[in-house]
């Protein structure tokens, strides 16, 4: 018999891959791609960048496995080191996984043994994962945690402050999340119980939606008031991808308990990492932290890499830059298209949001937003472009160019998105 991949996963675009370079990939078909997608947010130096592939080769002929329980090895250590670098004060010890989905584990693990609570209060349109601990805290969309119940319990949800949804301030949307926030510890789950709140800096597959620094700000004041940890999901804004070393850091003075981070880490393979200071990280009990492959030691060269040349060659400072440009490329160009209702980004982040976002989840509007966003995520295609769709309902699309995308590649990639947007809204497509 001939084995197949399961039917189930579903590629976003038709696209075979033949070799890719910087912010494009060759398919088979012999067409040049523009990737806005970057493998989810991975690939930050870009396809291929020729110092990740040296740092890589050289660890392959070293030693390939070398388990960190076992043996220590060189590149770790440095990976350490150079991450440290850019951790905020006090948070000095890493513990490395594969995964962004063993990661928020891993620090969900941490956070109750250090505190003994039971509790983690996540913000609705959360997302953390697939795995059964990280997909019961996540809510950016049933998919991803239905069908495979029991979840994990003690686990509880507080509203995000979603001004656009709603058809408020971003003010009012804040002072109703966090009163809100109030009375779920009043009435549902005892400050006493809970052992962290959990949340990202830009919400990712909950629709591209920045947090608001005032939000970020009273869940600090409500963690220290607790006695609760703050956990920051850095997995996909970390890493320079929001403008900022970090996504948190758009909040002045905001210091998470602990930090988790993944995906831009080391361009493309497979490493993650949770971060805290040394006192919070000794209460973890002993044998709690570990794994076969975490911290590869090829994974960790790369990541050395990475981070040398995401300073080196500013690629943070470029994030912003580039993302002020393709912000504000497409509001110039899309800002009268009436079924969009929100173009929004921070940093390399962008989301572009088709329909009425308060439209019921199941109704007619949803359903025709999800179709719209769907139709010109495949229209992109067309127009040699690769995004993404995201949000609750489908209604977004994504857009999350390489780190390293240069000026002329944010203006093609505006002018293929736009056209992508007329053919589908004009109904040419």
């Amino acid at each position: 018999m001939t084995a197949h991949l399961s039917p189930h996963l579903k590629q976003a675009t038709p696209v075979v891959v033949d070799h890719a370079l910087g912010s494009w990939i060759h398919g088979t078909d012999g067409r040049d791609y523009l990737d806005f997608t970057t493998g989810i947010g991975v690939t930050s130096t870009g396809h291929c960048h020729p110092d990740v592939v040296a740092a890589a080769r050289e660890q392959c002929g070293k030693i390939i496995h070398a388990q960190y329980t076992t043996v220590m090895h060189q590149p770790l250590l440095e990976l350490t080191e150079k991450l440290g670098e850019h951790l905020p004060g006090g948070i000095d010890s890493v513990f490395y996984a594969n995964s962004g989905s063993e990661a928020v584990e891993a620090a969900v693990r941490l956070a109750r043994m250090a505190t003994g609570r039971p509790n983690i209060v996540t913000v609705q349109g959360g997302f953390h994962g697939r795995t059964v601990a990280a997909a019961s805290l996540t809510t950016a969309g049933t998919r991803f945690s239905a069908g495979f119940s029991p979840l994990m319990g003690g686990v509880v949800m507080t509203p995000f402050p979603h001004a656009l949804r709603h058809g408020w301030t971003e003010d009012d949307a804040i002072d109703f999340a966090l009163a809100e926030l109030d009375y779920l510890m009043a009435t549902r789950v005892d400050s006493r119980e809970i052992a962290a709140f959990l949340i990202e800096p830009v919400l990712g597959d909950g629709g591209y939606m920045a947090t608001p620094p005032r939000y970020l700000q009273g869940l600090r004041e409500r963690a220290d008031r607790t006695g609760a940890l703050l956990v920051l999901d850095e997995v996909q804004a970390g890493i320079g991808r929001t403008g900022r070393f970090w996504g948190h850091q758009h909040t002045d003075g905001l210091v998470p308990d602990i930090i988790i981070t993944a995906k831009g880490i080391a361009s493309g393979f497979p490493i993650s990492a949770i971060a805290a200071p040394s006192a919070l990280m000794a209460k973890a009990w002993p044998g709690s932290q570990g794994g076969t492959y975490g911290g590869n030691a090829v994974a960790a060269a790369a990541g050395v890499a990475t981070l040398a040349v995401v300073e080196r060659e500013g690629l943070v400072d470029n994030a912003a830059a580039r993302g002020t440009q393709l912000l504000d490329g497409l509001r110039r160009t899309l800002g009268d298209v009436g079924e969009i209702c929100d173009i929004r980004g921070t940093g390399l982040m962008l989301g572009v949001e088709f329909g009425d976002a308060g439209a019921p989840a199941g109704s007619a509007g949803a359903l025709e937003a999800a179709r719209l966003a769907a139709a010109v995520q495949q229209a992109c295609v067309d127009e040699d472009l690769l995004t993404l769709t995201c949000g609750p309902t489908g209604s977004v699309v994504r857009l999350i160019p390489a780190l390293v995308v240069t000026a002329d590649e944010v203006d093609a990639g505006v002018e293929r998105f736009t056209r992508a947007v007329h053919r589908v809204c004009d109904g040419a497509a």
